[in-house]
């Protein structure tokens, strides 16, 4: 592992304990995993008025040996429903992670992107096109799946008793809670056709 990537990442980290205050207003939080420099995990807060405002969701961060001139590798450890981001994987469709990462960008910037891009979806530029697709057809029911997702999986403050229920109702028929979940937002929470997906 070079050393140049391990010493940028410790000089951030005390960046990032500096400005602590901003961190909490900003609900961002980076700390190493395995003791190991180049693996981390990071953490971002829902932004308010957005259907992931009160989730907390947890990022894995990957540095290479080449950081800071290559981009981090990141993904949502945390399942989330998002034109952007993979709903399967937690893969992440945003620019400064590929072709605009500069060398003078830190975690700190990345994490605030991310937090940005929670709030400013770009589907004409999915990551995930069934995400995409609802969110530009029938964004009614994108914002109750989304807010869904972040009580279930984020520890969202949403109470969405139709969803829950009818969730409920395949894993009562046998289906995996996530794989229920997975097939009802795909299907707009209509139950039946849900039901005909997995069973038929």
């Amino acid at each position: 592992m070079a050393n140049l990537a391990v010493l940028r990442i410790k000089r951030e980290f005390k960046e990032v304990m500096k400005s602590n205050e901003e961190i909490l207003q900003c609900h961002i939080k980076i700390e190493v995993a395995n003791d190991n420099w180049t693996e981390l995990r990071g953490e971002i807060g829902g932004p308010p008025e957005t259907p992931y405002e009160g989730g907390n969701f947890i990022l894995e961060i990957k540095l290479p040996e080449t950081y800071p001139f290559n981009p981090p590798k990141v993904r949502f450890i945390t399942r989330i429903w998002h034109p952007n981001i993979s709903s399967v994987t937690g893969a992440i469709c945003l620019d400064i992670l590929k072709n605009k990462w500069a060398a003078g960008m830190t975690m700190r910037t990345v994490l605030m992107s991310l937090q940005a891009l929670l709030a400013a979806a770009e589907p004409d530029n999915p990551q995930d096109a069934v995400v995409a697709y609802q969110y530009k057809e029938k964004y009614d029911l994108f914002l109750l799946t989304a807010k869904h997702w972040t009580n279930a999986y984020a520890g969202g403050p949403h109470n969405l008793p139709d969803c829950d229920s009818k969730t409920k109702r395949l894993i009562d028929m046998g289906i995996d809670e996530h794989k229920a979940r997975s097939v009802l937002s795909k299907e707009n929470w209509n139950l039946e056709n849900a039901t005909e997906c997995l069973f038929h």
